[in-house]
């Protein structure tokens, strides 16, 4: 990358050419892939306003920094998996555009596309759908982690304390025990553990389910398919009865999956691969991106649209909700989307696997209630220049993918951000004697808390 302090009699036209008007230098950054670096602007230095303190929380002398709240127009990686145009509605993996993916393939051969860069021949697909179906046990003592949290618990809390449990059961795969390098050096240790994951992570997503429902673990079936297998040990109530899930089902969960696969750099993507640039184990990984995952902004925001469809109760109070929302007196879930400013691809797809599963299981009231709002927003002129419409929100497989293109192509830093400092400046330390009462501001004494009010009266 060139970068030049005065602009040249003749400009590259692939080039941005920038003025500092502080102090009138100008340096001509080149633009690859309609983009610059944000390391340029540290050539942009000038002599730093010093306060008394002797302090510049600005750090002038080292350049100017690009601050970018939420990663609005950042980006920290180039990729060869993923690409969204969200003004089209367009989204396609390694080339394949989704509709054909979700129409000719499955679920796996898509996790070794997106991991792998290409489509598996008959050989490597066998060999992948073999060793996946076949580390799909648990060992015993993660089955006990998992059966230890409590009935009631959220189905993300124990599949994020089980991936974070999974790693102190593969010393083998932990940097921290075999040397840091161990996943930049060894690509057969990579691979193992990719498979390892892909494999357990359906009995894991079962078993946290089956906590909830407070029934016994089922264990997997490595002569079934991916999905028929997860939803064996989801429904299946003994090992003795032979359950066959229903092949529709497992059909629409297999496109569900495909469709979820991987969604280029949102945040618990880009969570995988900030956690893995530290080149920690990937089950920590795995463990910190499902937790991001968890959040209401994130996958969570499926759980809020159930939420708000039950409150919501029938297609004859549709009208009133959605008024109420105009007026913000409601919020409504579901529609608009970061990246598309058209209609989600995914979501035309999961319509008509919707109709599938309704074949099998019949059709739910609220599903009625979806429906309609869906209808009756995509025709009122208030939602649709706002452009909000019904957005699509399995993450594994893209999630390794990332990671495993971090670790094989990557500059090997750890991903650390900058920040703007706007907090106090340079100041000393006060003792508590002589520390003035605060009124009004926040602090301890605002928070509710668990104790009594006696006690604690008595401890103040």
């Amino acid at each position: 990358m060139a970068i030049h302090n005065t602009t040249p009699a003749s400009q590259p036209k692939e080039s941005v050419t920038i003025t500092d008007n502080r102090t009138g230098k100008t340096i001509i950054v080149p633009i690859t892939n309609n983009s610059i670096p944000a390391t340029a602007f540290k050539a942009l230095k000038t002599t730093p306003v010093i306060s008394s303190d002797s302090i510049d929380t600005n750090d002038t002398a080292n350049g100017i920094r690009v601050f970018d709240p939420a990663y609005l127009n950042t980006a920290a990686i180039s990729s060869k998996i993923t690409f969204i145009d969200g003004d089209r509605g367009f989204l396609m993996h390694r080339g394949y555009p989704i509709e054909q993916l979700a129409e000719k393939s499955d679920f796996l051969e898509i996790a070794y596309l997106l991991i792998y860069g290409a489509l598996p021949d008959k050989k490597q697909d066998a060999t992948w759908r073999y060793e996946v179906m076949h580390h799909t046990a648990l060992a015993e003592d993660v089955m006990k982690v998992i059966g230890s949290m409590r009935y009631d618990s959220h189905p993300m809390s124990v599949f994020i304390s089980a991936f974070a449990a999974l790693g102190a059961f593969a010393p083998e795969a932990n940097p921290a025990l075999q040397g840091r390098n161990l996943y930049l050096q060894n690509k057969e240790i990579m691979n193992k553990n990719i498979i390892r994951i892909l494999g357990k992570a359906g009995t894991v997503a079962a078993a946290s389910m089956r906590v909830r429902m407070n029934r016994p673990f089922i264990a997997p079936r490595s002569d079934y398919s991916y999905c028929e297998n997860l939803l064996y040990m989801m429904d299946s109530h003994s090992p003795g009865e032979n359950y066959k899930p229903d092949q529709r089902l497992v059909k629409a969960l297999d496109i569900l999956f495909i469709l979820h696969a991987d969604h280029e750099m949102n945040c618990s993507t880009a969570t995988m691969t900030h956690v893995g640039s530290s080149l920690v184990d990937p089950y920590s990984a795995i463990a910190a991106a499902a937790a991001a995952l968890y959040g209401p902004l994130h996958g969570g925001a499926n759980e809020a649209v159930i939420r708000m469809v039950e409150k919501i109760g029938t297609v004859e109070n549709v009208p009133i909700f959605l008024e109420k929302v105009k007026q913000k007196e409601e919020l409504l879930f579901g529609f608009g989307h970061r990246v598309y400013r058209n209609t989600d691809p995914r979501s035309k797809i999961i319509r008509e696997v919707a109709e599938t599963v309704f074949a099998a299981c019949g059709r739910e009231p609220l599903i009625e209630v979806a429906t309609a709002l869906r209808d009756a927003a995509l025709k009122d002129e208030f939602f649709v220049k706002r452009q909000l419409y019904p957005n699509v929100d399995f993450w594994i497989a893209g999630w390794l993918a990332h990671w495993k293109q971090l670790l094989d192509h990557g500059n090997g830093k750890i991903w650390r951000p900058r920040q703007i400092y706007v907090g106090e400046g340079l100041r000393d330390y006060v003792p508590m004697e002589l520390r003035e009462e605060k009124e009004g501001e926040e602090g301890v004494l605002e928070l509710p808390h668990y104790q009594s009010k006696r006690r604690l009266g008595a401890k103040l």
